[in-house]
């Protein structure tokens, strides 16, 4: 009979609320010696080593990780799988760089072999970096959404992924049409939604490529399927924002063409969100929707500063996400490293345990997956990261000199980065191990 409990011995840290809503203490579980039962893919129970200890079976393994720290699995909730041959691309803001990095390089997924090629790159590198669950863009080609939930069905994660829907303003070979959209949207969402632990998202790729009767028929595709995300971008370049003015004048702004379309709501989720409006953001959190704050893209690109303040004023949901190929890291820590200085631009400096909390519950509850992954309750599954103290010399060095885990935790944001992720977890089976 396979033996399905195992138990993990390390430091223990996870949120189990808002930091801006509860204040920084209640928001987190730390446990300096811990120990994870896992049980069947799933948390059975975590808590100090010393109460847990006595309680298990004879023959269940303990794996004793010394000098590390283990925390939920990472949630990126925006990402591009076909940019990931692009990233760190010079010199341009985003309606340029789109047109001269992003199209020609998305054009070879049509290409089912290239896109399995990549889907195992991009894979490897999200478990390498500690991501146990990502919000993610494929290309215009059902190749490429079919090669990333293949890859990902293979090791059992919790992936959410879609097609970009595309038919205008942007070149011939990487257009469909609002029903050819529609028709092949249905069948990746009828071959995949609810598989295992996948989910699928209508992706349009921003209101300026989609014509009306497209973002229409992406309305009509969640009401088909309750359940299923809507992932696209929003308010994140001032160009962007007033070509959206010109497109469609008729509407009060940016994020009243997606409500229009009735494309608002529990499982939506935006990306970027730098130049929003008071009203704007009420509006988000009166249906739901998450922003997903990518700070490493909004710098890379030029684009400006999220306003988190803003946010938790009105209690919108908010995730961390890359944004590869903009951003330049599939590292969360990187990112939450990049979040940090924009943070400070602002005069807000991001606390330690808001960093964690936007790089797991934050990314969960954005994701409306909080009953599922995001923290380490009992009951939820078993996907979690094991960070290493001494990943690197100076980190090692470093560490030495700290007196709190509020610090370590800190100190894991500013210099960590993929040597610091020494094993990644998901559903309980060992995915990468450094």
């Amino acid at each position: 009979m396979t033996v399905t409990r195992k138990a993990y011995r390390a430091a223990i840290l996870h949120s189990i609320a808002d930091p801006a809503e509860v204040g920084v203490q209640a928001s987190h579980e730390y446990f300096e010696d811990g120990l994870l039962v896992i049980d069947q893919g799933r948390i059975n129970a975590v808590g100090h080593a010393s109460e847990l200890l006595p309680t298990l079976a004879a023959d269940i393994e303990v794996v004793h990780y010394q000098d590390a720290l283990i925390t939920p699995g990472f949630i990126d909730t925006h990402i591009h799988f076909p940019q990931t041959g692009m990233i760190g691309s010079y010199g341009e803001q985003l309606l340029d760089w789109l047109n001269t990095y992003t199209f020609p390089c998305e054009r070879q997924f049509a290409d089912k072999a290239h896109a399995d090629q990549v889907a195992k790159l991009f894979i490897d590198e999200l478990l390498r970096n500690g991501t146990t669950t990502a919000l993610v863009f494929g290309s215009v080609h059902p190749e490429s959404v079919n090669a990333l939930f293949e890859q990902a069905e293979r090791l059992d994660l919790r992936l959410i992924a879609g097609k970009v829907m595309m038919d205008r303003n942007a070149p011939d070979y990487l257009t469909d049409t609002a029903e050819s959209g529609y028709r092949d949207s249905k069948a990746l969402i009828e071959r995949w939604h609810g598989k295992g632990r996948l989910h699928y998202a209508v992706t349009p790729r921003f209101a300026p490529t989609s014509t009306p009767e497209q973002l229409a028929a992406a309305g009509r595709l969640l009401k088909e399927h309750p359940g299923v995300y809507l992932h696209t971008h929003l308010s994140e370049n001032l160009k962007e924002i007033d070509w959206v003015k010109q497109l469609f004048p008729e509407r009060s702004g940016y994020l009243d063409v997606y409500d229009d379309f009735e494309l608002l709501g529990e499982r939506s989720v935006f990306a970027h969100g730098v130049h929003l409006c008071d009203q704007e953001c009420q509006r988000l959190a009166e249906t739901g929707s998450a922003v997903a704050f990518c700070p490493t893209s909004n710098l890379f690109l030029g684009s400006g500063l999220f306003n988190l303040p803003q946010a938790e004023r009105f209690k919108v949901n908010v995730g961390l996400g890359t944004d590869v190929g903009a951003g330049t890291s599939f590292s969360l820590l990187n990112t939450l490293n990049e979040a940090y200085k924009v943070m400070q631009l602002q005069g807000a400096p991001l606390h330690p345990f808001k960093s964690l909390y936007l790089a797991t519950l934050g990314g969960a509850r954005a994701l409306r997956l909080d009953d599922r992954i995001g923290s380490l309750r009992p009951g939820n599954d078993a996907d979690f990261v094991v960070l290493d103290y001494k990943a690197t010399p100076l980190l090692d060095y470093r560490l030495q000199q700290s007196t709190s885990i509020e610090e370590t935790l800190f100190v894991l944001a500013t210099l960590g980065d993929d040597r610091t992720v020494r094993e990644t977890f998901a559903a309980g089976r060992s995915v990468h191990r450094r």
